[in-house]
């Protein structure tokens, strides 16, 4: 007789491991299900282990970051909106920094791997809009201008979310990102003013 799940309580334990990440609880099986309600049967019935689990929380990382992407509202500037992207991916691992370092530990598969190439393609959207909007040279290849971009985002802000670098780091990302997209053909001051509006959507307050 197959077990029957219940999404509630396949829910309860992930935000559970995820608040055991940031409390740097060690997380078993057992310390798991501790004060949940629930048996060390569940574990196995909605993940089908503890590296079923781990799967499930990289999942929840790239969810709870392509939700963050689809809020960005798109505007008449592609270069303003390719920077708030970046900017949200840095609000994201600032606020989730242990569900952060999962989502890139790849000693654990994604339930579902598009997931990853999902939340790419909001960058390589706007990059692509960019390209149409003559903002970026028409031999830019958008999935590279947007891997580029994300690299920038994902070395800055390891180093501070997960690093030893104070929050302030980030600033540097307005300067870096103004000299890749005008390596792609943006005018420099055009350019500026659009990064620069689109930082404002990350505050920076040194911590």
């Amino acid at each position: 007789m197959a077990r029957t799940t219940d999404p509630a309580v396949r829910t309860l334990l992930i935000e559970r491991a995820a608040q055991m990440l940031r409390t740097r609880e060690p997380i078993t099986l057992r310390s798991l299900v501790a004060g949940t309600g629930v048996s060390t049967m569940a574990v196995y019935t909605h993940f089908g282990g503890m590296d079923g689990m781990w799967k499930a929380l990289r999942q929840e990382g790239f969810a709870r970051l392509g939700g963050r992407f689809a809020a960005v509202s798109a505007s008449e500037d592609p270069v303003l909106d390719l920077t708030v992207l970046v900017a949200a991916y840095f609000r994201n691992a600032l606020e989730h920094p242990d569900l952060y370092r999962v989502m890139f530990d790849a000693n654990f598969d994604l339930e579902d791997a598009q997931a990853a190439d999902d939340t790419l393609e909001y960058l390589v959207q706007a990059v692509d809009r960019g390209r149409t909007d003559g903002r970026f040279r028409a031999d830019v290849v958008p999935l590279e201008l947007a891997t580029q971009s994300w690299a920038i985002g994902h070395g800055l802000v390891s180093l501070v979310a997960t690093g030893p670098l104070p929050r302030r780091t980030l600033d540097y990302g307005a300067p870096m990102l103004t000299a890749l997209f005008v390596g792609a053909g943006d005018r420099p001051d055009r350019c500026r003013a659009s990064v620069e509006r689109g930082w404002r959507d990350l505050v920076t307050p040194d911590e």
